[in-house]
């Protein structure tokens, strides 16, 4: 059975006021135990190559902020809050010099060509996720690249559970109807006519990789 999401409650409270007192090594508790949550916020909004740097940056914010969150319960959400808006100053800060920010595909032409063709698949259905809702994209980045689980993801974020479990099954559901869509558009380009039993491998491939 998965851990209730009360206790972990209780324990972010204790957490936070011991680091209040200057306790770091409560601090680090709870960054190791919401540094996949902020990674995955990040990952959902802002380019990957940024998203390291940006998790400390988060954390390094909420520090001095510890003061002002009136329930300590309810650390998650808050730290949540806090990532989702530091994506959004990055997004302003780079506005002037990058053409797009939300979107991997400009990231994708930078990388070497020589890049292996997991990594490029990973990369391609990163892309897809990314042009999601947000509540989605964010959900199934939190399952699929930090590997949370779905009670894990509720109790970190404030979500409710019925919430979290709309999210990865809606948003589960229009990520397969965009790689089908795909893998049927590389199938009818002219140089893959000949080649279709192999676009329907690679589709079936990319179907088992976002299994939840």
């Amino acid at each position: 059975m998965s851990p209730s999401p009360v206790p972990q409650a209780t324990d972010d409270a204790s957490l936070v006021l011991a680091a209040r007192e200057g306790d770091r090594a409560a601090y680090g508790d709870l960054y190791a135990r919401y540094a996949r949550m902020v990674h995955g916020i990040l990952l959902a909004r802002v380019p990957a190559n940024d998203v390291d740097d940006l998790v400390q940056d988060v954390f390094l914010r909420a520090l001095p902020r510890l003061c002002g969150l009136r329930d300590a319960a309810k650390f998650g959400p808050w730290l949540a809050a806090i990532t989702r808006n530091r994506a959004n100053d990055f997004h302003r800060q780079t506005r002037t010099i990058a053409a797009s920010t939300d979107s991997l595909s400009e990231d994708e032409a930078e990388l070497p060509a020589s890049k292996p063709a997991s990594t490029a698949e990973a990369t391609r259905i990163l892309s897809f996720v990314r042009s999601l809702p947000d509540a989605y994209r964010e959900t199934l980045i939190l399952r699929l690249v930090e590997g949370m689980t779905g009670p894990e993801i509720a109790a970190r974020t404030g979500l409710t559970p019925g919430s979290v479990r709309v999210n990865l099954h809606r948003g589960m559901q229009q990520l397969r109807e965009k790689l089908s869509q795909a893998a049927l558009d590389t199938s009818m380009q002219p140089h893959a006519r000949s080649s279709k039993n192999s676009a329907a491998s690679d589709k079936n491939s990319l179907r088992r990789r976002t299994e939840p």
